[in-house]
């Protein structure tokens, strides 16, 4: 049997969790028998592409990306229709395909996938020319992923921190959206185009999303009050976001966007500054990715942005008894909470 030639592309510097033991611990799980391979670490943003690209131009089998969600698309983004397959070691501060593909987060369980080598060909999606995996869109989530950027720390208690910073004083924006049914038009607290489930961290903007499905999962979040918050974030996190009234929801090859003026979109969380008109299409079966063979059940445990959220939201129908206090409180709730993370 010929083996397969695998590379790890290595990102130093991704998510929160030392890259420094993943070589080693390559070497002693990595079935050998079945794979020759070599580990490459980027040195800068976009290195990884320049890597994926090299590594595709040699022929090999099987492209590891080591590190979040946006070591994976830069990754990715060079694997798209070609024979190369993805494969992913999640260790990031989301892992938002990880988590959507099943795949465990432990890196030991994630190489006995890679050993299985079981690969299906799955959808990706792109935004004003821009491969995406997971989500992409505009709005608040747009803008908070522009404010994490700026704040030069990774981790999902940096997220929740903006979050609580900027999410009572967003303003929601107006958007003209064409799909293959015509044209309509929200007023939007965001707009996002989901080809896998979750943002990462296991909240999930579009919990019926399929990568397999050559349809794309379009969430537009309509404006919402103080009151409503607390329901929208526990149905993020409980994979019912799709049933809350706020929410409206359809399926789409392709949209067009048109704003007002330019502003911030993401790709992954990946934010950049793009033009008033957004455009957004599905590319069906259009990357080889390495998947669970056994697909995995979805064993969610607490983390710190539901015991965040938890906390913010404890006490909720005290303040509904008093709209007067409501907002007061609430800033309370959030600033002892802030001072908690920046512990």
């Amino acid at each position: 049997m010929n083996k397969k030639k695998v590379v790890f592309i290595l990102n130093p510097i991704s998510g929160t969790i030392s890259k420094a033991g993943i070589p080693d611990l390559i070497e002693e799980r990595l079935d050998k028998d079945k794979f020759d391979y070599r580990i490459a670490e980027t040195q800068h943003a976009g290195h990884a592409t320049d890597l994926a690209r090299e590594a595709v131009e040699e022929g090999i089998d099987l492209i590891v990306a080591v590190g979040g969600d946006g070591t994976v698309n830069e990754v990715g983004r060079s694997l798209i229709n070609t024979k190369s397959a993805l494969g992913i070691l999640p260790c990031g501060s989301g892992n938002g395909l990880a988590r959507h593909l099943n795949l465990p987060m432990n890196l030991k369980k994630c190489i006995d996938i890679i050993n299985c080598y079981d690969v299906k060909a799955l959808d990706y999606g792109i935004i004003n020319n821009h491969p995406f995996f997971c989500t992409c869109g505009m709005g608040f989530d747009a803008f908070i992923s522009m404010k994490f950027a700026e704040a030069g720390k990774r981790g999902p208690i940096t997220y929740m921190q903006k979050v609580l910073e900027e999410g009572l004083s967003y303003e929601p924006e107006t958007y003209v959206i064409e799909d293959e049914d015509g044209t309509h038009r929200y007023k939007a607290f965001l707009v996002s185009a989901a080809n896998a489930s979750q943002y990462g961290n296991n909240a999930y903007i579009a919990p019926q999303a399929s990568m397999s499905d050559g349809l794309l999962d379009i969430i537009i979040m309509e404006p919402f009050d103080l009151i409503e918050a607390p329901q929208v974030a526990i149905e993020l996190f409980n994979k019912t976001l799709d049933k809350n009234l706020k929410i409206k929801t359809f399926r789409a090859k392709h949209i067009h966007i048109r704003r007002k003026k330019e502003g911030v979109i993401h790709y992954d969380g990946d934010p950049i500054t793009s033009d008033a008109d957004v455009d957004i299409s599905v590319v069906p079966k259009g990357i080889n990715i390495v998947v669970n063979p056994k697909g995995g059940k979805d064993c969610r445990q607490p983390n710190m942005l539901q015991t965040a959220f938890s906390e913010i939201f404890y006490n909720i129908d005290l303040m509904r008894q008093d709209l007067t206090k409501q907002s007061r409180k609430v800033q309370a709730l959030n600033k002892n909470l802030l001072r908690k993370l920046n512990i």
